[in-house]
C-alpha cells in the first residue's frame, strides 16, 4: 500500500496527468469593489439578510434544516463578508482576522440541538468568538441548494451542462427550484472523460472522484446533487439519466444502484462533500454582490480559501 496526501499530486500514481482545479472560484472572480458611490449607504446586517431572502429564501429549505441567522444583532453595520462551506474555528479564526463582519457558511453550525456553549467545546468556542469579536454567521443551506443559481446551478455550470431542470422540484418554490439538477452535455462523451471533467473542475481533494460504470460508455444526460445526495436514486432513474453525479455515497444505496442498473444506466461518479458545494461561493459571492449594489450598498464580498474536506491522505494500491 502506498500513502499520498492527494489523488492529483501523484500524476504516476493515476491514469491522468490532468490536475484537479486549485481551490479558486469557478468561472469569473469576485468583482473588485467599486470606488464609492456618493449615493450608496453602509449596509446592515438587516440590509443582507434581506438580499439573501431574495436569493435564497427560507421557504426552500427543507423541513428538518436549520437556516438563517445564528449571531449578529440586525443593526450592526456590514462592510465585509466572507462565504464560506463549513464554520470549522479555522474558518472563523481566518474571517476575523480578515475582519470580515459577517460569515456566510453553507453548513450550519447548529444543525443539531445543543444544551450548552461553554467553550470546552468547539461549537461553543465558535459560538464564543463570533459573539466576542462581533462577527455575525449565516447559514444558506438547503435553501441555497434548490434556489436558482444556487449550490447546483453553480455545478451543472461547471460540468458544462444546458437545459437544466431540479432533479426535484421545491414544493413552495418556482418550477425551476429544488433538489440537484438534470441537464445535457453538449455532445455525448465517454464516461472516463466526463469523470476527468468532474475531477478538473472541482478542488483537489485527499479522497479524489470514485466512479462506478463502463469508462468507455457514452453519457450525455447528467443528474447532480450537490452534497450528500443517495436519497435522489428515485428521481434520478426516473428521469433516465445516463450517469449521477453527488457526494458521500455509500456502499449499500451505491452497491443497489450498481446491482439495479445491471452494467447499464446510470453509471455514478462520488465525489467529495466540500467540493461540490464549495464551487457556488464564488457565483453565491457575485450574485449577493449584485443585489446588494442594487440595494445601494457597497460592500466588500470574499470567499475563503480554506480546504475543510475532512479528510487528509488517501492510501491506494
Amino acid at each position: 500500500m502506498q500513502s499520498k496526501a492527494n489523488n492529483s499530486q501523484d500524476p504516476q500514481k493515476k491514469e491522468s496527468s490532468v490536475e484537479p482545479a486549485a481551490l479558486k472560484p469557478v468561472g469569473d472572480t469576485v468583482a473588485e469593489p467599486l470606488l464609492e458611490d456618493p449615493k450608496e449607504v453602509a449596509a446592515t446586517l438587516g440590509n443582507v439578510l434581506e438580499a439573501a431572502e431574495e436569493l435564497w429564501p427560507k421557504s426552500l429549505a427543507e423541513d428538518w434544516d436549520a437556516v438563517g441567522l445564528v449571531t449578529g444583532r440586525t443593526g450592526q453595520e456590514i462592510k465585509k463578508i466572507i462565504l464560506a462551506v463549513d464554520p470549522t474555528l479555522e474558518v472563523i479564526e481566518d474571517a476575523i482576522s480578515r475582519e470580515a463582519d459577517l460569515l456566510i457558511t453553507h453548513h450550519p453550525l447548529l444543525l443539531r440541538g445543543v444544551t450548552q456553549l461553554a467553550t470546552t467545546n468547539f461549537k461553543g468556542e465558535a459560538i464564543h468568538r463570533l459573539i466576542e469579536t462581533g462577527t455575525a454567521l449565516l447559514t444558506a443551506h438547503t435553501n441555497a441548494d434548490s434556489a436558482i443559481g444556487g449550490v447546483n446551478d453553480a455545478l451543472a455550470d461547471a460540468f458544462g451542462l444546458k437545459d437544466c431542470v431540479p432533479l426535484i422540484e421545491s414544493k413552495d418554490g418556482l418550477p425551476e427550484e429544488g433538489l440537484g439538477r438534470v441537464g445535457f452535455l453538449e455532445k455525448p462523451m465517454k464516461l472516463e472523460d466526463f469523470a476527468q471533467r468532474v475531477f478538473t473542475v472541482l478542488p483537489a481533494v485527499a479522497g479524489g472522484v470514485r466512479v462506478a460504470g463502463d469508462r468507455h460508455g457514452l453519457v450525455r444526460k447528467v443528474a447532480l446533487c450537490g452534497g450528500a445526495g443517495d436519497s435522489l436514486f428515485d428521481a434520478v432513474r426516473s428521469h433516465q439519466a445516463d450517469v449521477y453525479v453527488t457526494a458521500d455515497l455509500r456502499h449499500h444505496p451505491a452497491s443497489e444502484a450498481k446491482e439495479a442498473a445491471n452494467g447499464g444506466f446510470p453509471f455514478l461518479v462520488d465525489v467529495s462533500h466540500f467540493a461540490s458545494e464549495w464551487v457556488w461561493l464564488s457565483a453565491g459571492a457575485r450574485a449577493l454582490e449584485n443585489v446588494l449594489k442594487d440595494l445601494g450598498h457597497d460592500v466588500q464580498i470574499e470567499v475563503s480559501q480554506i480546504n475543510t474536506d475532512p479528510w487528509d491522505f488517501l492510501l491506494t494500491p
